[in-house]
């Protein structure tokens, strides 16, 4: 039984839920930002999301703001409007498509009554993601990143609700809680140490887990093989391409947020070049920063690669906002200068494979391909071999023995193919990206473009 079909007999019968979006008629103050998406797109994603997490909508509704309401995100007339319908269907959660504040969430909460519990985007995507994690390192990940975003948010009535709700909610996912019960104020304040107690103990944790990843990367460069990590918006089709290139078997479903651990398969090139893909976590719009922090094992994966291969579904009517929100993650965890391949999937949905790449034509260096049928993944292959070779240059280098940190440089992002030990220091033969040319140079470097 899959995954997703386990999900879906733990919630029989589901939860109903109705869904509360914004149209922004300009870009609001403080953190909400304004997006490409129109209310109606972002709401039907935010659909997928719940269906995702086992739920059933059962209604939608939106409201034209300038700015969110300082009390109830929504205005208050509305809300009480909202609380009455989702009492006529028998709504059990309401979801807002963006963030709320703890006040917000609070204020809601009031208005709605005990019976109904008021979710936001952050905490049905940590749920999603609370029911994905298979490693201990996802589970440590999505704890953290829960912990977080739930802190500020802790009052005395929700751990109460927390607590009653346990029985009949899943542990960890968006109606479970910390299930703490107390007198008054002073239990609310042991429940924070906890929870605080908690998180330092997994931030160690996962300090241990980032150093043996960066152990594992470094054993990998000292293999000499070059590495691509596939970024894209969640469900664009990362793990059938790397399963269709490698022959592997990695999970995949068409659902949102299948894969959440990276995976790292050795491919073969064309030209006899040999190379390590990491499919990673996918993105998406309004990506909690808290998800962001948590994932910095993970996402350092991206960080390191020497070359990203963007995965788009070029067949999804939002195929360039989900782009841009790619890009806007790539930049939020500094790996936006990292060279870019973009592989416009799913072009087998066309009467015109080509059309996908004539839609999106300004993307940067697009090839397109299907990962379901195989078109187009030779050309792949060829502008992979490609794009990695003009990124490195062929170097000789002696280093003395007091510029350890240029060795370790070189280790980290450079392909050793020689490594000597000589009375003048240390004299490695290999490939670097051109950007540390310039570190190397007073070494007697001679390096050459290929």
């Amino acid at each position: 039984m899959g995954r997703e079909a386990i999900a879906k007999e733990t919630l029989s019968p589901p939860e109903r839920a109705f869904l509360v979006g914004v149209d922004w008629k300009s870009r609001p103050a403080g953190r909400y930002v304004e997006h490409a998406w129109s209310a109606a797109e972002s709401l039907a994603e935010l659909e997928r999301l719940a269906e995702t997490a086992g739920l059933e909508v059962v209604g939608k509704s939106t409201q034209r703001l300038d700015q969110p309401h300082p009390a109830t995100f929504v205005g208050k007339g509305k809300a009480e409007e909202i609380a009455g319908t989702v009492h006529e269907l028998g709504a059990d959660v309401v979801i807002f498509d963006d963030e709320l504040s703890p006040r917000h969430q609070r204020e809601l909460e009031a208005i709605f009554g005990d019976k109904v519990k008021v979710l936001d985007r952050t905490g049905l995507i940590l749920d999603i993601f609370a029911l994905h994690a298979n490693t201990r390192e996802g589970a440590l990940q999505v704890e953290l990143a829960q912990y977080e975003y739930r802190l500020p948010r802790l009052t005395q009535a929700w751990t109460d609700r927390a607590y009653s709700q346990q029985t009949g909610g899943r542990a960890g996912g968006a109606t479970g809680g910390v299930g703490l019960r107390g007198p008054g104020e002073t239990r609310l304040e042991l429940d924070r140490r906890i929870i605080r107690r908690r998180i330092a103990q997994i931030e160690r944790e996962l300090e241990e887990v980032r150093a043996h990843r960066a152990r594992h990367r470094h054993q990998r460069r000292r293999g000499g093989l070059p590495t691509v990590a596939l970024v894209g918006y969640t469900n664009a089709g990362k793990s059938t391409l790397l399963n269709t290139l490698s022959g592997s078997e990695i999970y995949v479903a068409d659902e949102l947020f299948a894969t959440l651990d990276p995976t790292v398969r050795r491919v073969d090139l064309p030209g006899g070049t040999a190379i390590l893909i990491t499919d990673t976590v996918g993105f998406i719009q309004k990506l909690p920063t808290t998800l962001i922090a948590a994932f910095r094992a993970t996402l350092e994966e991206v960080q390191e690669a020497d070359l990203l291969l963007h995965v788009i579904d070029a067949s999804h009517p939002q195929a360039r906002e989900q782009a841009r929100a790619v890009y806007d993650t790539l930049q939020e965890i500094g790996a936006s200068d990292i060279p870019l391949l973009t592989a416009l999937n799913k072009v087998d949905r066309f009467e015109d494979p080509q059309a996908a790449g004539l839609a999106l034509y300004d993307l940067p260096n697009t090839v397109a391909i299907s990962a379901l049928t195989g078109y187009g993944l030779d050309t792949l292959k060829l502008r992979l071999e490609e794009a990695l070779e003009a990124e490195m240059a062929r170097v000789k280098v002696q280093l003395p023995f007091d510029r350890g940190d240029l060795v370790s440089l070189f280790h980290e992002r450079g392909l050793i193919q020689t490594e000597e030990y000589q009375e003048q220091g240390t004299y490695i033969v290999g490939r670097i990206p051109h950007t540390l040319l310039p570190q190397f140079e007073a070494y007697q470097v001679k390096a050459q473009r290929r």
